[in-house]
């Protein structure tokens, strides 16, 4: 099967110092140039049928476990949610007591995406990964903890179990009174972008979902953030997007900077798809972390306008200094 050799960047990109800037490792890859497609053999296997099958085998490594940092009352509260492993912690934007139901975002951090921090304090807008776009918009942020991150129950599975976790975090979401239930949204960065994705694969019903800077086989990132066998082809293909393009049935944007990060694996992903949900996007002028203040902008203002009965959002062409290319018209 296609197996992309992704080699780490000879410097790892430090992220600030504090628990809530994580370090972020984007990579890059020899894959085949997008209009060669992928390697990987074609198979009638489902991503659930692939899942269900797969025998989890955890390689447990060391991690840091730190008790969740207390938010301020009027940005977030510390809520629980149910998962397959017990019950989770996150971050949730308070009820803003005004009767009415308003749209929601789930974002997933990068780095150690199992694990949450300060997402609430002001970041430069060279590097904003609180996604802040969204909650200054006035609309609902929850922020999920996965199984083994913070003082969590379970272990981690890195892109496995941690899909069950999200699909948990959803359902909690959309349970909350001032949530609107069909406008759900999930978003991710880097490695949780990579879980946005995949969580998308599994057909759920979000509204919409935007992937940030994915890989297109998570075997890249290596043993710091992969907990099972690097050799194990399986292990691998289960946790890897480009393996179940097909099974996204929401509106899916996937995006990434042509400078400094994993546009090669979008592009790879963009080649092998045919999937009318899904679109990939190059953000020519920018890289796998200055983009996402801009894009979050525009797709925070697309939320707000997005009352119509099928989910239309799309890009704006202009994001301030960045231009954005549709790479699925290139198919």
């Amino acid at each position: 099967m296609h197996r992309s050799t992704v080699a780490l960047m000879g410097l790892l990109l430090l992220i600030g110092c504090e628990k809530q800037q994580p370090t972020f490792t984007p990579v890059t890859s020899n894959i085949p140039p997008a209009s060669e497609g992928p390697t990987t053999a074609a198979t009638t296997e489902s991503f659930a049928e692939a899942r269900a099958r797969h025998k989890l085998k955890v390689v447990p490594r060391p991690v840091d476990q730190d008790p969740l940092d207390q938010p301020p009352a009027k940005i977030f509260n510390i809520v629980k949610y149910k998962s397959p492993v017990g019950m989770l912690e996150a971050y949730l934007t308070p009820d803003p007591k005004d009767s009415k139901k308003h749209p929601a975002i789930i974002w997933i951090t990068g780095g150690d995406c199992n694990s949450i921090g300060n997402v609430w304090e002001t970041s430069d807008s060279k590097n904003d990964q609180t996604a802040a776009q969204y909650r200054k918009a006035g609309i609902v942020m929850m922020f999920p903890s996965l199984r083994g991150g913070n003082k969590n129950p379970g272990k981690r599975e890195s892109f496995f179990g941690e899909v069950d976790d999200v699909l948990a975090a959803r359902k909690f979401l959309a349970e909350q009174p001032y949530v609107d239930p069909d406008r759900i949204y999930l978003g991710g960065h880097s490695t949780g972008g990579t879980l946005a994705f995949l969580v998308a694969e599994t057909g759920a019903k979000f509204r919409a979902v935007f992937s940030f800077g994915p890989v297109d086989e998570v075997d890249g990132y290596g043993p710091d953030y992969c907990h099972f066998e690097l050799s194990d082809a399986e292990a691998v293909q289960v946790r890897s997007p480009i393996h179940w393009l097909s099974g996204v049935q929401c509106r899916t944007l996937v995006l990434e900077g042509n400078l400094r990060g994993n546009l090669p694996s979008v592009a790879a992903m963009s080649s092998a798809s045919r999937n009318p949900k899904l679109s990939f996007y190059s953000i020519n002028g920018g890289s796998h972390f200055d983009i996402l203040a801009p894009v979050n902008t525009a797709l925070a203002q697309a939320i707000l306008k997005d009352t119509t009965s099928e989910c239309t959002i799309a890009l704006p062409i202009q994001l301030g200094r960045f231009t954005a290319e549709d790479l699925t018209k290139k198919r």
